[in-house]
C-alpha cells in the first residue's frame, strides 16, 4: 500500500500517551497504535527502501534500567534507515535526522583529524552550508565547552571540533499535510538534502572499528 501520511489519530494517540504513560493505557489502545502509527510507518519504510535501504522501527518500550524516569513507553515512534537517516513522529509533529549522532572513540579521532585538516575541514564547512541552504539544520551533539585536547582554542573550525556527534536535523509542526502524500515528499526531500553530510561522514569517519561491548 502507498504511504499517505499519518492520520490525526496518530497524534491524538501520543497526546494521550503523554498524559497517561501507563501499561493500562497502552494495552487498551494498542490497536490504535498499530493501525494509526505503526502501519503507516511500515508503509513509508517499504517505499523508502529502494533508494535508502531497509528500515527498522525502534521498539516502543523505554529502557528504564538506568533512568530516574520510569515511564514505560516512548512518546514517539522512530525508525532508522540502513543507508542513513532517521524518521520520527510524535504529538509535536514530524522530525528527520541524518548523520552520526554519537561518535565512538575511534570515530571521534578520525572526525577531529578530518575537521582539523585544511582540505577536508573546508569541505565539511561547504557541505554544512549547502545542507542548511536546502532547509535542514546541521547541529553538533554532546559538544565540549572548550577545545578538545591537542587542538588550539583559536582553530578556525573550533566549533566543529568540539562536537562528539554531527547530524542534519529538521522538524515540522503538525499540519494537515502530515496526513497526506506531502509527508512522503518532505521526508524524501530531507534525506536527499542531507545526503552530502552523510557522504562526508562516511568518507572521512566511517563506522567504528572497535569491538562491541
Amino acid at each position: 500500500m502507498t504511504f499517505d501520511g499519518w492520520p490525526a489519530e496518530a497524534l491524538d494517540f501520543y497526546e494521550h500517551l503523554e498524559a497517561d504513560n501507563s501499561k493500562t493505557f497502552w494495552q487498551s489502545h494498542k490497536d490504535r497504535y498499530e493501525q494509526a502509527v505503526r502501519e503507516p510507518m511500515e508503509r513509508l519504510l517499504d517505499e523508502l527502501e529502494p533508494e535508502f535501504g531497509p528500515g527498522r522501527i525502534f521498539r516502543p518500550n523505554r529502557d528504564v534500567r538506568f533512568s530516574a524516569d520510569k515511564s514505560p513507553y516512548k512518546t514517539h515512534i522512530g525508525a532508522h534507515l540502513a543507508a542513513g537517516g532517521y524518521v520520527q513522529l510524535s504529538a509535536d509533529g514530524l522530525a528527520c535526522g541524518n548523520g552520526l549522532y554519537r561518535l565512538a572513540p575511534d570515530q571521534l579521532d578520525r572526525y577531529r583529524s578530518a575537521v582539523a585538516e585544511d582540505v577536508s575541514g573546508a569541505e565539511l564547512e561547504r557541505v554544512a552550508a549547502k545542507v542548511r541552504r536546502a532547509g535542514p539544520e546541521v547541529v553538533g551533539r554532546d559538544s565540549l565547552k572548550s577545545a578538545p585536547r591537542g587542538y588550539p582554542k583559536d582553530h578556525p573550525r573550533i566549533e566543529l571540533l568540539r562536537h562528539k556527534g554531527l547530524i542534519a536535523w529538521q522538524e515540522w509542526a503538525p499540519e494537515p499535510w502530515l496526513g497526506t502524500r506531502a509527508a512522503y515528499e518532505r521526508i524524501t526531500g530531507f534525506l536527499r538534502a542531507s545526503q552530502p553530510l552523510k557522504d562526508w561522514l562516511d568518507g572521512h569517519v566511517g563506522p567504528s572499528e572497535l569491538p562491541d561491548r
